[in-house]
């Protein structure tokens, strides 16, 4: 996720502090060296990071075979710290012109990339030739990042949202592991008995701050059968009864009944964090937020489920489905252009390599059999090579999401303008967190005001 155009000036406060940090991604030296050998040069961010090691060894030693295999191509990978988790850090790269030539971003960035002019049209750049599997790709998920007939990413990983949960917690506190909340109502009841367990554990724990908490209302406004914005996109469509649903919702759990936990404001790492710790028995998240759990917060992949997004009163109405992608720095030859799509089509996009190389990942402390990523159309080649190849290999139990794939909610994609909703809403949503005596009225109406001053400034 990251920020788009309102948070212009918070950005370029960001870029003057970050200062000399962002460095340029090439220099004329490289350039020169490069052009001598004859060798194309592309520049990449977002490898893994931090306690990723076996990640990013992964990623480093996919470089090295994919040069082997193309020595015509160097691909350098440039490290641009937590960028990839937070948007603010990425708004202030797009800001400040430090992208790299292929840059990563979220499905809801393309609007603000565009507005930054640093895109670049790769329309005709895409095809078998330089991505074999892109004929089995999602058109679904082509069609995020296009805009106007032009195509300006490539997806590489895509998830929807469900209710993912502690299944020692829930033994612990006498609850079924088969049998899952299916209702917010349930989910309030089951999170009274998980809190009660003491030794600071949240029944249930949710987002409120650095656009988590806009993002998580989405998906939660969904399960109701609400929209963010009218039909048209011209006006916010949250101030309602629905909307006011879910803040009640939150604030029941959190002051009515004490079991969301008393530290709020949380962000991604945050809540993963005392989930990997063993401190939270419910939360709104996608299939890989098990395996981040696991990765790079030292929990336990056998200790969680999945289950579908509750409903209100039955079955989820909807949940909130997105993802992310590789965006093309503008004024990158056609050379540049069809390497890095070569790139992206060995790291992201082939059955058995890259992210998709179950063989190597089963031995690691990696999840594989997970139900995420889905970037190949049902029924494609791509699609059945990599079901079968997830199947062959898989090191979890896949029982653990059998109750979120047999019942599956309808998606809905993020609203456009995406981030910059989303964190008008985390006032929202901290609010009924933090306070015990926020009027739900008052904050919608705040929120609505907000959204509909940005859409304005858009026309």
């Amino acid at each position: 996720m990251s920020v788009p155009k309102y948070r212009k000036a918070a950005a370029s406060a960001l870029v003057a502090g970050l200062g000399l940090s962002l460095v340029a991604c090439s220099t004329k030296s490289d350039d020169a060296a490069t052009k001598a050998s004859g060798k194309v040069t592309i520049t990449v961010d977002c490898q893994p990071v931090g306690a990723q090691k076996e990640l990013l060894k992964n990623w480093n030693d996919d470089v090295v075979e994919f040069q082997r295999q193309n020595p015509n191509i160097v691909v350098k990978s440039v490290s641009v710290g937590e960028q990839c988790n937070n948007p603010p850090d990425f708004t202030a790269r797009l800001a400040g012109g430090t992208v790299t030539d292929l840059f990563y971003g979220y499905m809801t960035d393309l609007q603000q990339v565009l507005d930054s002019g640093q895109a670049m049209d790769i329309t005709e750049f895409a095809n078998k030739d330089t991505v074999p599997t892109w004929d089995s790709v999602d058109p679904a998920l082509k069609e995020v990042f296009t805009d106007g007939g032009k195509l300006y990413a490539v997806p590489v990983k895509n998830y929807s949202m469900g209710l993912v949960y502690n299944k020692v917690l829930f033994q612990r506190a006498g609850l079924d592991v088969n049998n899952p909340p299916k209702t917010w109502g349930e989910v309030r009841a089951a999170a009274e008995k998980i809190s009660a367990l003491g030794n600071g554990i949240a029944g249930y724990s949710e987002y409120s701050a650095g656009n988590t908490g806009g993002w998580h209302f989405t998906s939660l406004l969904y399960s109701q059968g609400g929209q963010v914005l009218t039909a048209d996109g011209k006006k916010a469509d949250f101030n309602n009864a629905m909307g006011k649903q879910v803040l009640q919702n939150l604030k029941d759990m959190r002051y009515g009944d004490n079991s969301m936990g008393d530290r709020q404001l949380l962000q991604w790492a945050d809540l993963l964090t005392n989930a990997g710790a063993g401190k939270v028995g419910m939360f709104v998240g996608a299939p890989d937020a098990t395996q981040a759990i696991v990765s790079q917060f030292q929990g336990k992949f056998q200790d969680w489920a999945m289950a579908p997004l509750p409903g209100q009163d039955g079955a989820a109405k909807g949940t909130l489905g997105g993802g992310e992608g590789y965006f093309f720095k503008k004024g990158l030859t056609p050379e540049q252009v069809k390497a890095g799509l070569k790139w992206i089509a060995y790291q992201k996009l082939t059955p058995g390599k890259g992210q998709f190389d179950y063989v190597r990942a089963k031995p690691q402390n990696y999840p594989v059999g997970l139900p995420q990523p889905l970037l190949f159309a049902t029924g494609s080649d791509a699609q059945k090579q990599e079901l079968e190849l997830r199947k062959a290999n898989a090191n979890v139990d896949t029982a653990n999401f059998a109750i979120f794939e047999a019942n599956p909610v309808p998606i809905n994609g993020e609203p456009r303008n995406a981030q910059a909703i989303y964190a008008v809403l985390d006032a929202a949503m901290s609010g009924v967190l933090t306070n015990p005596n926020a009027n739900i009225d008052a904050l919608l109406k705040t929120a609505e005001d907000k959204v509909n001053q940005l859409l304005a400034a858009e026309k």
